[in-house]
């Protein structure tokens, strides 16, 4: 098939971006998603055919195109694949009907994370990822009706609010004792062979099977060297949290079996009982069931404990008067919210008001669409506030002279005894940006000049 006429689609609307570790859409109304459903018949039989179809393909490409990232290890991006695959396409596409197809090694990224350590990311070549992508669009309406209610992440329509909501009403209800349970290294642990018999009992197509299993033993190119891997699944892949699923969901059934209350978003799970006794059973089942699928919990993360002080997808539960139990964002995500701000207005580096404020309205618009659940306005009112002290210093710093901070505050409209006690204390930036200077850079300046609020 001629990928002429795919590389000109316009991009899909890409789904929530914070936190993406596949390419499928998070909407359920995503044409992603929309594939028609096999009937169990007929479930399997000709799957590959179906993936590589001239329609499905045009999608998938659209979808890579949309989400953007990096080239891979073949150092092509998305421009030059569109270019390459004219030409290469029919090629490729013969070889993954006959079983032929090698997939690349992915490049080996590591993210670094808040604890100092670090998240290993495996970034497929475009070319790669346009077939992961397409695979998931078959696969995953086939697949995503047989996992549980009580599975969140990366599935269409679910997003990670709902199991923040699950949560709290099972702490609402009762149930404020909770095993939280935190997988060590989860994506680089998945075993092959576990993991392709959970697959094929739901997909009967050997040509998927096979494709599924390249990707798995692709490895990964670390420092120019390929790393062959038994295990692991790296994260990056449009396919892997679809995987994830698949393995993780008969842990689910069991605990659905016995009749618990949890929410999952991919690999993090949490346990809702009522006792710390009952806690202790659930987390040895876990356990057992775990080590069953050759996972391995992390010990200094995991714990049975209250469910408040406990943080889940970055909120933590407290009770308000009346007894009802509120959200709010955890103070570890807090932490981490001052720390990319401090840096996104850092005083230093010669740019204008306007510079830092397009740097900042991103990434302050996607913590809020995330964290739009927290039922603390004060605690956002304090960010907002302590935002704005900020943007004050920086002004401040940019006009140096008192002569100049007189100028400016009068032509913003200063009484000239406050552009007097302002321009007096020129260097003291950070203490005069809290004090008198707040009657002439105001909220409302500050909003004339587009800088996000949290409320």
């Amino acid at each position: 098939m001629s990928m002429n006429r795919v590389r000109h689609q316009m991009p899909a609307s890409a789904g929530r971006v914070a936190v993406r570790r596949g390419e499928a859409s998070s909407q359920g109304t995503s044409d992603e998603t929309r594939f028609p459903r096999q009937e169990a018949q007929d479930a399997g039989q000709d799957l590959l055919r179906q993936a590589l179809a001239r329609e499905n393909m045009q999608r998938a490409w659209k979808r890579v195109k949309a989400n953007k990232g990096a080239a891979g290890v073949d150092g092509l991006d998305i421009a030059r694949t569109g270019q390459h695959l004219k030409h290469a396409w029919p090629t490729i596409r013969q070889q993954l009907m006959e079983g032929r197809y090698r997939p690349m090694p992915v490049r080996r990224v590591g993210i670094p994370k808040p604890d100092g350590s670090e998240r290993e990311l495996g970034i497929p070549t475009v070319t790669d990822r346009l077939i992961q992508q397409a695979l998931l669009q078959v696969l995953q309406p086939l697949i995503d009706p047989t996992f549980s209610e009580h599975s969140h992440g990366f599935r269409p329509g679910r997003r990670a609010r709902d199991a923040v909501l699950a949560a709290q009403q099972y702490v609402q209800a009762g149930y404020r004792v909770v095993v939280d349970v935190d997988l060590s290294k989860f994506f680089d642990r998945v075993n092959h062979d576990i993991l392709i018999e959970r697959l094929r009992k739901r997909v009967d197509d050997t040509g998927i099977i096979r494709l599924v299993r390249a990707y798995l033993n692709a490895g990964i190119m670390d420092s120019g060297v390929v790393v062959k891997r038994a295990e692991g699944t790296p994260q990056g892949g449009p396919l892997s949290p679809l995987l994830a699923n698949v393995l993780l969901d008969e842990v689910d059934r069991e605990l659905e079996s016995r009749g618990h209350r949890f929410a999952r978003y991919a690999d993090d799970c949490n346990v809702y009982v009522r006792s710390r006794k009952a806690g202790e059973r659930v987390m040895a089942l876990l356990k057992r069931r775990y080590d069953r699928l050759h996972l391995k919990i992390n010990e200094s993360k995991s714990a049975v404990a209250s469910a408040f002080g406990r943080k889940f997808l970055g909120y933590t539960m407290w009770m308000a008067r009346g007894k009802e139990v509120k959200r709010a964002v955890s103070k570890t995500a807090l932490v981490t919210f001052r720390q990319r701000i401090r840096q996104l207005t850092r005083r230093s580096g010669g740019r204008s008001i306007s510079e830092v404020i397009d740097k900042l309205r991103p990434y302050v618009l996607g913590w809020k669409a995330y964290y739009g659940l927290a039922q603390t306005p004060g605690v956002l009112l304090r960010l907002d506030e302590w935002m704005r002290h900020r943007m004050r210093a920086i002004h401040l710093k940019q006009w140096k002279r008192g002569a100049t901070i007189y100028r400016e505050l009068m032509n913003l409209g200063a009484k000239p005894k406050v552009a007097l006690l302002v321009a007096k204390n020129s260097r003291r930036w950070w203490r005069n940006s809290a004090m008198a200077l707040n009657n002439v850079l105001t909220i409302a300046y500050f909003d004339s000049l587009g800088m996000p609020r949290l409320t």
